[in-house]
Parts: C-alpha cells; sequence; structure tokens
C-alpha cells in the first residue's frame, strides 16, 4: 500500500537482531561472490535499521564477510510449544495489527505488531515474535493525535512516529489508550537515575558478528538494548530481555552467552575486566527477576513465620511444604539432605508456581507456632537451636525432629493402625488441619481405602467436602516416609541412615524367567506359588514363607521396567512384568487386584528415584527408565524415567519437571536405526528413545505404538489432530473439499461398500499413516467412511446423555431462543466433540452453498446427516430438523468469522474452477506452489508448476508476471532456500523444479534472485583446462542420532575429480577416509550458526546413495579460509556436476513458458497448495485466483 512520507517525522525503527537468516545479511551487488544469501538490490543490512535510521551507517568486514557463520542465533519467534512469557503478557493493555511509518526515502507502510504496556509501546515484525524490533517509552510520549485518513502520531520532543489503522473505530481506540495511558504521567526529555529505569549496570556491548556495539542497560529483572546513549536518554530502545528466562555462560576471555528459550544474545565486552562485572550483573538480574517477595510478605503476615521454625532465625525465606514449617537458608540445607521423600524444601521467593492459594493459607493457618507445638512439643533445652547454631548441630537435630520424630507430639491413637486410618478419614471433612498433621505423621495411611466408592482415598473425601486445605496437606504427603525413632551411636560416622526402604511380602505365583517378550497366553498350570519379600531394595522369592534360603532374588537398582498387564490376559487374572538390566523378564500373578496394586506400587516405589517421585502417583500401566536425547541436546545421552499412563507419556529427565507426551497428538512415530531408536515428534519437541536392551525397549515400542493408535470408538479416544479433531475426520473434509464438492448427490450415493469398510479399518488402525489421494480412493467411499464412522460413534458427537435435549429444542418455534438454547448446548459439550462438531457443520455449510452444482441443500444434507449424528432409526424428523438449523444458523451458533467463512468459499469455488479447466485426466502433476522475488518479505507470487518446469523457465515466468526486464549480465536464477539449515542453493537452469517441489519441507521456500557470482564463476572455469580441485579444508559430518561422527570441525584434505569426491586425513595420507560419487552429491552455500564454523565461508554437502533397497542419506559441512576458495570449490562441483554446462552460452532466452509438456514420471496429482498449513494453504489459493497474471484469462496466455 502506497503512502506518502511525512517529511516532518524523525522516523525510527532498531537494527532488526532477529530476523531470518535469510534476510539477515544483503552484499552491495557488485560483489560477485558467493555470499549467504544474495541479493542484489541494494539496501542497509537488514541488521541495521529497516526505518533507515542507520542508512548512512554501512557495516563492513565483519558483517559482509561472516555471512556464512553470523553468530547471531536463528530466529525471535517462538517453536510450536514456546509461548510468550507470561510476564510480558500480563501488562499488556493492547495490542494489534498498526502500519507504520516508512524509511526514509521509501513509499511502503511496514506491517507492524504493536503493543502497548504501562511503561512502553513496542512494535514487532510479527504477533509471534518474542523480542520487539523498537520500544518507545510512554514516559517520553508528549502528544498523541490523529493525522488524516486512518493514521495518527505518536510525538516525543525528539521524533514523531506516524501510525495506520485498517479502521476509523481502531484508530480512535488505539489514540484513546494511548492517551489514557500518557495522560497525568510525569514527563522525560532525558533519561536520568531517578527514572524508572534506573540501571544497575550500563555500557557499551558488542553482539558477535555485528561491528557496532550497542548501548546495553541492565535494570532490575530485565536488560534493554539501545543503538547508542542517545537513544537511550530520549526513551527509544531496540528490544528488552526478561532475565527470568535467562541464563548466563562465559566463553572466552572477553565473550560471554546470554541465553534465552528464545535465542542466545552472543556479547563481546571490552575487557576481562568488564566481562566479569557484566556478568555479575545480569546474573544478579537473574536473581532478581527469579525472586519474588509477595509470598514471602504473605506467609511472614503470619507472626510465627517470620521466624525459623527450627532455629528463629529472622525472615526465613525456605518451607519445607510438606512439614508445614517455614525455615531459613542453613536450616534449609539441612532439610535437602534428608531428602524429599521426608523434607521437599521449596523457596518462598524463587518457587513461584509451587506456592498455590492453598498452600498459602495454609502455612497461615498452621504457622510455626502451631507446627511447632507438634513436631517440637518435648525438645530439651540442651539440644534446642539458636541461629548461630553449627552446620552439625543442626543436622542432628532437624535429623531427631524430622526423620526420626524424636521431639514431636504422640497422637492418642498411635500404634493402633486402623484407628489411626479412621481418625484421618473422619478429620479430613473439617477444617482442622494441625489434626491432620498429627495423624499424618504419627502413622496414619494418607493412602488407605476409605470403604466409599466414590470417595475411595482421604484426598477424594476432602475435596468432596470442600476441603482445599485438607486436601492440599495430604497432596504434599502422598509419598512421604514417615518419622521412624532409630539408635543412632554418636560416635558414628554416618549420623544419617539411608531413609526408610520400602517393605511389603506376600504369596505371588510366578513363571520362569524369559529372554524374550512374553507373546502368548500363560495358563495357570505355569505359574507356581512362591512367597515373595521386598526388603531393604531387594525383591526375593521363597519357595514357602517357611524357607529361609531364596530361589532368587533381584536387586531394586536391577530393574529397568514394571509393566502391569490388563486383566484376563493370562490365567491368572492380574498380572505383572518385571525386566531386568540383564535382559531377564520375571512375570508374577495373583487372583487378587488390590494384592497386585500393592505390589506394583511397592516395586515401583522402591527403584524409581524420589527426584521421579511424581510419576508414582500415575496409574500407569508400565514405569522405568530408557536412555534418551531430546531435540535441544544431542551431544550425549541422558537417563529418563518413563510412565505409560492410558495414550500419555510421563517423562521425567534430571533436573527438569515430568512433561507429558499425549501420544495420539504426535505428528511422527517412528523406529528408526535397525530398531533401535524411537522418534517421538510432537508440537515443539522431538524426543529420540534409544534401545540400549532390546527386551524392555521392544515392549516399550509395542506398549507406545499401541497407546498412539485410537484407543476405541468414542471421540476422545481417536488419533487427534493439534485442534482435537479426530484424524479420519480431518482427512475426509479435506479430501471431499479439494476432490468432491459439486460431486453431484455427495454423501447421499452410497460407495462401494468392501472398500468403505477398507477404508474404515485403516483409519481405525493407525489414521495417522493413511494418506487420501485422488485416483487411488473415490469420493463416494471418502464420504461414506465419514458417514460410517459419526454412525458407529459410541455415544455419538452429541452424546448419550445431551442428544435428548437438542433433539427437543428442534422443536422451539422462536429462532432466537432456539440459538440460544443451542449455544447453551454446544457449550457443554466436551471440548474434542465441540471442534469436531464445528468443522463438520462448516463443511456442510460450504457443501449446501454448491447446491446448483451437488444438488445437496440443507434439507437433503439434513436428512443424511440427521440420523448419522444423532444415530437415531431416521423415522422422524427430529434429527434432521436438528442437523437443518445448526447448518442454516452456523455462523450465529458458532459465532464464527463470517469474512474467513466467505473466504474459504472463494478458495473452494477456485479449486472448481481449476479442476474443470484442468481435469485430473488430461493434465497430471501440476502443482500450485509460492514463489518469493528477491526476497521472502514481498514479492510473493503463486505458480502452477507442472512437471516439466525447469528452473530458467519458473524464473522468467515470474520475471514475466513482474514485467522485469533482463539485462545485460543479469543472472537471474531460481534458488531452493533452507531456513531452517540457514542455506541456499541455486538451481541448475536446466534442473525441473517439480521434485525440488516434492522435496523440500515447509522450513524451505522457492526464491527468484539474481546470482551475484555466477560471473566470476564462468570466469574461473573459463580459465581452468580441467574440472578438478584439491586442497585443504575444515570438515565436520551432522551428528547422527546416536551422536557419532566428526562433532567438530577439523582439517582434512580433498581431492574432487570427474568421478568422485575423496577426503584424506593430510596431504601425506595414501588410502583415502571417505569417497563419494559427485554426481550423488547437492552443494549448498552456507553453514548452521549453532555449530559455530571457524570461517563465514562454508558449504553444505549433503549425499544421497541411489540403492533403491537400502537408501543412504548423509549431511557435512566444508569450511573454506576465503571466499574466493570457496567459490573456487562450488564452481568446480557445479562444472562436473552438469559437464561444463553451467549457464545459457547465450544467455536467458526471454520467452513465455510452454506448460502443455507432460511428465509421466509423476503420474496424476491433484491441483492443491503446497506447503504451510491448512489456512495459509487457504489463503495461498485465494491469491492464486485473484492474481490474473499468474493464470492467463485467455488462450494466448499458454501460447509461447
Amino acid at each position: 500500500m502506497l503512502a506518502t512520507v511525512n517529511e516532518n517525522s524523525n522516523d525510527y525503527e532498531e537494527p532488526d537482531l532477529f530476523g531470518p537468516a535469510g534476510h539477515r545479511m544483503n552484499p552491495p551487488e557488485r560483489d560477485m561472490s558467493l555470499q549467504v544469501p544474495n541479493y542484489t538490490k541494494k539496501r542497509p543490512s537488514s541488521l541495521c535499521s529497516d526505518d533507515g535510521v542507520l542508512d548512512d551507517y554501512e557495516y563492513e568486514g565483519s558483517l559482509h564477510s561472516q555471512q556464512g557463520s553470523f553468530y547471531l542465533p536463528h530466529t525471535g519467534v517462538l517453536a510450536s510449544t514456546m509461548k510468550e512469557d507470561t510476564s510480558q503478557l500480563s501488562a499488556v493493555i493492547k495490542m494489534g495489527w498498526l502500519d507504520k511509518n516508512p524509511p526514509q526515502g521509501a513509499i511502503y507502510y511496514q506491517r507492524r505488531w504493536v503493543k502497548l504496556d504501562a511503561d512502553y509501546l513496542r512494535y514487532f515484525d510479527t504477533d509471534k515474535d518474542v523480542y520487539s524490533k523498537g520500544i518507545i517509552s510512554t514516559a517520553f510520549i508528549t502528544n498523541v493525535t490523529t493525522v488524516g485518513e486512518l493514521k495518527f502520531e505518536v510525538v516525543t520532543n525528539n521524533r514523531t512516529f506516524i501510525f495506520r489503522a485498517e479502521s476509523e473505530a481502531e484508530r480512535n481506540e488505539w489514540v484513546t489508550v494511548l492517551q489514557d495511558c500518557t495522560s497525568g504521567r510525569q514527563r522525560h526529555t532525558v533519561m536520568n537515575p531517578g527514572s524508572p529505569l534506573a540501571p544497575d549496570y550500563q555500557g557499551y556491548l558488542e553482539l558477535k558478528g555485528l561491528r557496532s556495539k550497542l548501548y546495553t542497560v541492565v535494570a532490575s529483572d530485565k536488560v534493554f538494548l539501545y543503538k547508542n546513549i542517545d537513544d537511550y536518554r530520549i526513551g527509544l530502545g531496540i528490544t528488552s530481555i526478561e532475565m527470568n528466562v535467562g541464563n548466563i555462560k562465559v566463553s572466552d576471555r572477553r565473550s560471554f552467552d546470554l541465553t534465552t528459550p528464545y535465542r542466545i544474545f552472543s556479547f563481546i565486552a571490552e575487557s576481562e575486566q568488564m566481562r566479569e562485572q557484566w556478568v555479575n550483573a545480569m546474573r544478579d538480574a537473574i536473581g532478581e527477576a527469579l525472586s519474588n517477595s509477595e509470598v514471602a510478605e504473605r506467609i511472614w503476615a503470619e507472626s510465627s513465620n517470620s521466624l525459623c521454625a527450627d532455629c528463629e532465625a529472622p525472615k526465613p525465606e525456605w518451607a519445607a511444604i510438606n512439614l508445614c514449617v517455614v525455615v531459613c537458608k542453613q536450616c534449609a540445607g539441612e532439610h535437602r539432605g534428608l531428602g524429599p521423600s521426608i523434607s521437599k524444601v521449596r523457596s518462598l521467593k524463587m518457587d513461584k508456581k509451587v506456592w498455590t492459594e492453598e498452600l498459602i493459607q495454609l502455612f497461615l493457618v498452621i504457622g510455626n507456632e502451631r507446627a511447632n507445638s507438634f513436631w517440637a512439643a518435648n525438645v530439651p533445652p540442651s539440644e534446642a537451636l539458636s541461629p548461630s547454631s553449627c552446620s552439625e548441630e543442626r543436622r542432628r537435630f532437624i535429623s531427631n525432629k524430622y526423620r526420626q520424630g524424636k521431639y514431636r507430639r504422640y497422637h492418642a491413637l498411635y500404634g493402633n493402625q486402623r484407628e489411626l486410618n479412621h481418625a484421618l478419614c473422619i478429620n479430613v471433612q473439617c477444617s482442622d488441619v494441625l489434626e491432620t498433621l498429627s495423624l499424618i505423621f504419627c502413622g496414619a495411611d494418607v493412602n488407605c481405602s476409605t470403604g466409599l466408592e466414590s470417595q475411595p482415598s482421604p484426598l477424594s473425601l476432602a475435596t468432596a467436602h470442600s476441603q482445599p486445605l485438607q486436601a492440599e496437606l495430604l497432596n504434599h504427603n502422598l509419598n512421604t516416609e514417615l518419622p521412624r525413632l532409630e539408635e543412632v551411636d554418636a560416635m558414628d560416622p554416618e549420623p544419617y541412615p539411608l531413609p526408610p526402604s520400602v517393605s511389603h511380602n506376600g504369596f505371588l505365583f510366578k513363571t520362569a524367567s524369559m529372554a524374550r517378550p512374553v507373546t502368548e497366553r500363560k495358563a495357570k498350570e505355569e505359574f507356581s506359588r512362591r512367597w515373595c519379600t521386598l526388603n531393604d531394595g531387594v525383591f526375593s522369592y521363597y519357595e514357602s514363607d517357611k524357607n529361609s534360603n531364596p530361589n532368587g532374588a533381584l536387586k531394586a537398582s536391577e530393574i529397568v521396567c514394571l509393566a502391569s498387564d490388563n486383566d484376563d490376559r493370562h490365567g491368572y487374572n492380574n498380572t505383572f512384568e518385571i525386566y531386568t538390566e540383564s535382559e531377564r523378564l520375571y512375570l508374577f500373578g495373583t487372583d487378587d487386584s488390590e494384592v497386585k496394586s500393592q505390589w506394583v506400587k511397592s516395586i515401583a516405589k522402591a527403584f524409581i528415584p524420589v527426584s521421579a517421585e511424581p510419576l508414582l502417583r500415575l496409574n500407569s500401566e508400565r514405569i522405568g527408565k530408557l536412555m534418551c536425547k531430546d531435540g535441544l541436546n544431542l551431544q550425549r545421552s541422558k537417563v529418563g524415567w518413563f510412565a505409560l499412563e492410558g495414550s500419555v507419556l510421563h517423562v521425567y529427565l534430571e533436573g527438569s519437571q515430568v512433561e507429558e507426551i499425549h501420544l495420539r497428538k504426535l505428528n511422527e512415530l517412528s523406529i528408526q536405526q535397525d530398531n533401535e531408536v524411537m522418534v517421538l515428534v510432537g508440537k515443539g519437541r522431538t524426543l529420540y528413545i534409544e534401545g540400549k536392551r532390546k527386551l524392555d525397549f521392544s515392549c516399550w515400542c509395542a506398549a507406545i505404538q499401541a497407546a498412539a493408535g485410537s484407543g476405541g470408538d468414542r471421540l476422545h479416544e481417536q488419533q487427534l489432530t493439534e485442534t482435537d479433531i479426530p484424524v479420519i475426520v480431518d482427512s475426509c473434509i479435506n479430501y471431499i473439499t479439494q476432490c468432491g464438492m459439486v460431486s453431484e448427490g455427495i454423501y447421499r450415493k452410497s460407495g462401494v461398500n468392501s472398500r468403505v469398510a477398507a477404508l474404515c479399518e485403516r483409519f481405525r488402525h493407525d489414521a495417522r499413516s493413511l494418506c487420501l489421494r485422488e485416483g487411488e480412493h473415490q469420493v463416494d467411499d471418502v464420504s461414506n467412511t465419514l458417514k460410517r464412522f459419526f454412525r458407529e460413534l459410541k455415544e455419538g458427537v452429541f452424546t448419550t446423555q445431551d442428544s435428548p435435549s437438542w433433539l427437543s429444542t428442534a422443536t422451539i418455534q422462536d429462532e432466537s431462543t432456539k440459538i440460544s438454547q443451542y449455544k447453551q448446548f454446544l457449550n457443554k459439550l466436551p471440548h474434542v466433540n465441540k471442534a469436531t462438531l464445528q468443522t463438520l457443520i462448516e463443511h456442510l455449510y460450504c457443501v449446501q452453498h454448491f447446491s446448483d452444482k451437488n444438488q445437496m441443500n440443507n434439507h437433503n444434507l439434513a436428512i443424511v446427516f440427521g440420523p448419522t449424528l444423532f444415530q437415531t432409526d431416521g423415522k422422524d424428523y427430529a434429527a434432521g430438523r436438528a442437523i437443518e438449523d445448526l447448518i442454516e444458523h452456523y455462523k450465529l451458533i458458532f459465532e464464527v468469522d463470517e469474512q474467513q467463512l466467505n473466504k474459504q468459499i472463494e478458495v473452494i469455488e477456485f479449486i472448481d474452477k481449476m479442476r474443470l479447466k484442468n481435469p485430473p485426466s488430461e493434465r497430471g502433476g501440476d502443482f500450485i506452489c509460492t514463489v518469493y522475488l528477491e526476497e521472502k518479505a514481498s514479492g510473493e507470487r503463486h505458480v502452477k508448476i507442472p512437471g516439466s518446469m525447469t528452473a530458467l523457465e519458473l524464473t522468467l515466468e515470474i520475471l514475466d508476471q513482474r514485467n522485469i526486464p533482463i539485462k545485460d549480465k543479469d543472472y537471474w536464477s531460481c534458488w531452493e532456500i533452507c531456513c531452517k539449515e540457514e542455506m541456499e542453493r541455486p538451481l541448475h537452469y536446466q534442473e525441473r523444479v517439480l521434485p525440488i517441489v516434492h522435496s523440500i519441507g515447509t522450513e524451505s521456500h522457492l526464491l527468484i534472485k539474481k546470482h551475484a557470482a555466477m560471473e566470476a564463476i564462468t570466469l574461473y572455469l573459463s580459465s581452468k583446462p580441467d574440472a578438478s580441485k584439491h586442497g585443504m579444508i575444515k570438515f565436520r559430518e551432522e551428528r547422527s542420532i546416536l551422536g557419532l561422527g566428526l562433532t567438530s570441525f577439523h582439517e582434512r584434505y580433498f581431492i574432487l575429480n570427474y568421478n568422485s569426491l575423496r577426503m584424506y586425513k593430510d596431504v601425506r595420507s595414501n588410502r583415502p577416509e571417505r569417497e563419494w560419487p559427485v554426481k550423488n552429491l547437492k552443494v549448498y552455500l552456507g553453514i548452521k550458526k549453532k555449530l559455530r564454523p571457524p570461517t563465514c565461508w562454508g558449504l553444505t554437502v549433503l549425499y544421497e546413495s541411489m540403492k533403491q533397497e537400502k537408501p543412504e542419506r548423509q549431511q557435512w559441512y566444508l569450511c573454506c579460509e576465503t571466499q574466493s576458495e570457496m567459490r573456487e570449490w562450488y564452481a568446480t562441483f557445479l562444472s562436473i556436476q552438469y559437464d561444463g554446462n553451467v549457464w545459457p552460452q547465450d544467455g536467458l532466452q526471454h520467452k513465455r513458458v510452454s506448460r502443455e509438456l507432460p511428465d509421466t514420471r509423476h503420474g496424476n496429482v491433484s491441483l492443491i497448495p503446497l506447503r504451510g498449513s491448512e489456512n495459509e494453504m487457504r489463503n495461498s489459493v485465494a491469491a492464486f485466483s485473484q492474481d490474473q497474471l499468474a493464470v492467463g484469462s485467455s488462450a494466448s496466455s499458454d501460447v509461447p
């Protein structure tokens, strides 16, 4: 959109520190190097301001010379599983999209996501960015006024910013909010020590790879970045970094990294001494960010909590949350020595998430004084602590007090287990939490049975009687070890005995141990009765309870997995399996489910570490340890503790919280590397589970695969998409949208029953793996599969309980009352049901929109789907009437965006139009693909790619669409850009485009731009007598899943000739370490920056073998010393691979691209937009339909 530049405005936008690698650096056009990436359009580096503030400051040297290894991380955008920091969101007053005033001399407004909070007006590239492009302190805003159509000004003493809204109402709302936010505030003309941003430390720091220095300010719990000190003084910055998610890592002499979950800031200080000062200041900021005195102040409001419960030191900042005592830092250290099974120590200031409102109230109600009336009722004065007590005295006292319960006040029922349990069940129904504390730590079983089916445990009993404080106390003591008096020799060098071990015994039935998984049913006759005991970490089994010598014994440390079998799997109804490090499996059984439950619980507690304690609370069918790696750290394997509960895999890795992986929502589940690695790919997370032991690993794999499949006939038991829609529903609707929206009688015609049944079975087995394709699957078969799914769905989409209410609502005559009732029932549906129903009704709404072609209006669709969705016999029209109402009033009932709905209908109309013009039977292999011109931020084009189209033809097509003339020595090329790998590759002009489109992922795209180094390449090749090269290059391999290979850069000697690329350890070596056929290599410009390449001139090389039986793929990296050396190696690769024909001899042939040549290699592929999410695909097609240049409206457009 064109706009007039305000000559009075002083346009300002800070350096783009967070742009994608593909846009980060733009060398001058005259530089004919193989830099990554290359743009010929002269403009400042994108690391500089795109508003032109820094356009008079050309970055040289390190900026242009280090493009291949720039050290700023790739992006500031959050991954699928990360969310923006809540501390930034909580203070936001208003946010939304605005057009910001253009840079000096430019005519385009810039689209910005703008946020306003009490202190700053921030603007971002996208609404997903964490770090802003610029911030304006509201304390420096002097005026906010409307100017011209839809625009308004934000005025400071030094600069004027112009924004433009999408509507008058939106503009006025922004102006009002900004005026309210800035009115009545003390104005600043310059930042001063008394300002809200009083710095703790400030000065200039250099960001690695960027020669200019940024003025950096550490203030309280944040770090602010400014272009210079002048901008800091007038309140105009680049971004701020919340230090509650930060971590500091010192690298070399003057460098250090500030790491956040979203990016890494690599700073260089002026000296080692300055670096230490910066590191200390930022670490203090992290400590300040993590601390929160709000909880402490509330806890201290109870006067006895302001003194340590053990030594009476003032202002204690720690607490044992299960023991209900507040303690000082010195005593907290000794509490940790007891282990979390006895004392769960948490900080009042740093563990904010732990301190729920219920837990705070619990500490206020009990308080240290009342807690000590139980814990310290009998402390001899000679043993009491004081704030000056030494560590040894504290250790002895705290052990006596909590591990042994030496000073506690004994309950009257102490020693009577049944009465203690009974008293606990009664007391949790009232508010006396101190009595509950006394009962628990005098022996009452927190997990005892209440005898009530609806409230089987004391915890459920407390919850049912609305006693949240009782529930909180019970919840923190579900697995607490109870105090136990022991005789301890005062001279014993180990004053701390280990926590009491789990004990259990009883009769079980056992089979012989096995070395392979149990696949067949074991009859009762195969089990032998054994007396089993669990004591001191050893599980033993005896011939009988009279024998003193065990038949066998398993140490808890040897157990790696415990699995609880389904009922009736073997002759004994209740069985469980124990797996050991020595690859043996032990099967035990009993007829009593309670006996089995107690054994499983006791064994799990014996071998699961206390740090993974939350896993013990789960009702898991399989629990144990496995070696694994996550997507953030593939360097080394770590021990993970896993528990499988239903379709959820709970994972505990050392030093982190227990995570949940919803297996039915995985994007990918595969077993790789000869069944040695299981890969779980979810939203924003990849986990590699390694099979160090084959026996338990194979059983884990089978159990996880079974749990990831459809678990039943209810909606929530299906494999789901990220939006909680069953995959079968999503797949069928998408297929019909592409191929059958105008099919006459859609959903009314019957498919072939055998094919429908086969489709249903395949979806039921693994819906995620089935891809519906035109030609392979028929429209009527797919539509009937969808109907059969809903017909056979247990409880239906409306649920058995609520279906009558929906049907009765359909009989209401008043439309507004009826719609209101439908809305109420819709909101009562479970989340998966609601999401599924909305998706289906939206689809049916679109189907009826084309009723003039498919003959399926509202009434006809209701006749079909009424009995299907309500699972009725269809004898009356009640069910049909309800569905007809939902389709007719879809926009009102589901409160949808009408503009988005209309856009979707336009997309479908365009698909229909293209299918009529290009029937699949006549034209195969065409895809709609998004191609960009010069840069991804602008110049987006949507082109139909036939199978025969070459890179040259695509390039000329895009240039023709934009009417761009081709001058002499213009080396326009089509580039494959891979943002994730931070590399790019110019396609050879004869290379077919469609196979590339098929192979690239969502992180890659096609870009048309000039090849700035092609002239230098052709000159170099023309001066060489033969196509060969040799020399020393720094080499590194891509790390394999198991961490094998060269994982840092090493010098190697390479020889490249017409047949192969050979690598030698050094020049004197006779035998090559590796050898690759050149024709199988694909060479990219650029290396991932996180690999820390030693120079910026790098190549990424992909090797793919042609073996059909066992294809092989490798990726490795070459790093050259100079730009010219890298250009020579790359030119030699090109010359060999294309027999010297690297560029057309007579230049680019500017002619229209013919699309009539078929490419039978790719068969018939449906005309669908490629890449991106569903919405992006729809937007792509919509844009394509509006672009008259993309699809010729007359026959002449297809004629060369």
